[in-house]
């Protein structure tokens, strides 16, 4: 089933879905399943599994010199996703992106994922490199989440990147993309990043999925401009709570989002991480009572670190 389906149905009722992390190198997928089977029975729409193609570190050499390396600490996203698939007979939809990756490494990841039969993904650019002033793609990969819609819709066509024709295409693939309701870091401002989400729409895009809010108004805003300039895809808000005392500097700063007053006056109070955790459950809930009131049907959740506590927040959203 196709996402837009899920997010456009008349029939369809509120819910939610959830992004998950593949394990890092070496792990196996116990936890990540544990963490699955604590919402499995609120059944979620769909479940989100992020690429992480690679990274940059320093190793020192023989020589005492340092290189820097390109290493891949989370890999198996495609994989990941149809063991959940497997598991839990639910919607998935692995992150398909620019860092780090070769068109033809992406055009394997779609191989595979027809192999598999899993048809919608999220189309994205990925982080630049932390060293790096600005985004670098590898030889052979591309810069703009636009290059890498196109490859998907020529694939889509029948055509791989090199322009041959695919004797036996597959299905199709759906996909989305991202939104920032407080404009990408990177963007000048807030009208050229809704340019670009409205660029996106036009080559394809069938839905997009906001970056973490906690002000509602910010989400609302940002709709509503969104409609003004023609975007006419769901826009889904993205939720992450809070659930540890770190991450109350560190959300904002990472996400390049603002925290309300309100929420902050209450984050400096608490002490401990679980101070933290109730904090953001009650503030988690409160978003996403209003979000649906105001006519939402699905709620994605950032669900990192935040596993704990999504029993006790979809107990008193669905």
């Amino acid at each position: 089933m196709s996402i837009t389906k899920i997010l456009t149905g008349n029939e369809q009722a509120q819910g939610f879905s959830i992004e998950v992390l593949p394990p890092l190198k070496g792990n196996g997928t116990e936890l990540l399943f544990d963490h699955l089977d604590m919402v499995r029975d609120f059944e979620p729409n769909y479940i989100n599994i992020t690429t992480h193609h690679s990274e940059y570190i320093y190793r020192e050499t023989d020589e005492g010199q340092y290189e820097r390396m390109r290493i891949r600490r989370r890999p198996g996203t495609v994989a990941v996703a149809a063991a959940i698939q497997k598991r839990y007979k639910t919607v998935v939809i692995p992150h398909v992106i620019c860092s780090g990756a070769t068109r033809e490494d992406i055009e394997y990841e779609l191989i595979d994922m027809q192999f598999l039969d899993i048809n919608n993904v999220l189309l994205l650019r990925g982080d630049k490199a932390k060293d790096d002033r600005m985004f670098t793609p590898i030889n052979g990969g591309w810069t703009h989440t636009t290059e890498l819609i196109q490859q998907v819709n020529r694939f889509n066509e029948g055509f791989f990147a090199d322009g041959i024709p695919i004797r036996h295409p597959g299905r199709k693939f759906h996909y989305g993309v991202a939104a920032y309701p407080e404009k990408h870091e990177e963007a000048p401002n807030i009208e050229m990043d809704m340019r670009y989400l409205k660029e996106k729409q036009d080559l394809g895009a069938e839905y997009a999925i906001t970056q973490l809010f906690y002000d509602n108004r910010k989400y609302f805003d940002f709709v509503k401009k969104a409609r003004a300039m023609g975007i006419t895809i769901p826009i889904v808000p993205g939720i992450k709570p809070l659930a540890k005392l770190s991450q109350v500097t560190q959300v904002p700063k990472t996400f390049h989002c603002d925290m309300p007053q309100e929420l902050a006056q209450e984050a400096v109070k608490c002490a401990t991480d679980e101070d933290v955790r109730q904090l953001g459950i009650e503030w988690a809930v409160n978003q996403c009572k209003e979000l649906y009131r105001s006519g939402v049907k699905d709620i994605h959740f950032y669900t990192v670190s935040a596993f704990k506590s999504m029993p006790d927040i979809l107990k008193q959203i669905l």
